[in-house]
């Protein structure tokens, strides 16, 4: 897929409405010094053009019960598109798995959890993730500290 061809106005609408999404058409066009209208069209076009998705506001997890966060390694039993599918969709249907990702190298998936402490992850990890047929073994590595976290993409 060849990366569409974005100019600095279209640089600066993108890396402000990653840290502040809310921005109204008014306040991003004199911002990036163009026109309301003009923003308007150009957001559109981002839109269309698949760079700019919905338009969300990040809760914080430790606010909401989610304080601890898990990364889990899964290796899967078979490689097989049948037994893969069927672990992404049990993926997509646990919302305290926030990230899958299909991964090269010794594990087939990393996941990103976000639990209320630990009995609650070992009731997923038990009950979920080790009990489902594709999966072989995993390996969970608890996060102590949040060093760096960022939702922007450098443009």
């Amino acid at each position: 897929m060849k990366t569409p061809v974005i100019d600095n106005v279209d640089r600066k609408i993108l890396r402000l409405l990653q840290s502040e999404g809310d921005l109204s058409h008014a306040a991003l066009a004199e911002r990036v010094g163009a026109s309301s209208a003009s923003c308007w069209r150009r957001i559109k076009a981002l839109e269309a053009a698949g760079m700019l998705g919905p338009t969300v506001r990040l809760v914080s997890p430790e606010a909401v019960g989610r304080g601890l966060t898990v990364f889990c390694q899964v290796r899967m039993k078979a490689h097989d598109s049948v037994a893969r599918s069927d672990f992404e969709r049990f993926v997509e249907s646990h919302e305290e798995v926030l990230e899958c990702y299909s991964m090269s190298g010794d594990w087939d998936y990393l996941l990103r959890v976000a639990v209320a402490d630990v009995q609650d992850y070992e009731r997923l990890l038990m009950q979920g993730i080790l009990t489902h047929q594709a999966v072989a073994t995993s390996s969970s590595h608890f996060a102590l500290k949040r060093v760096k976290y960022s939702t922007s993409v450098p443009v």
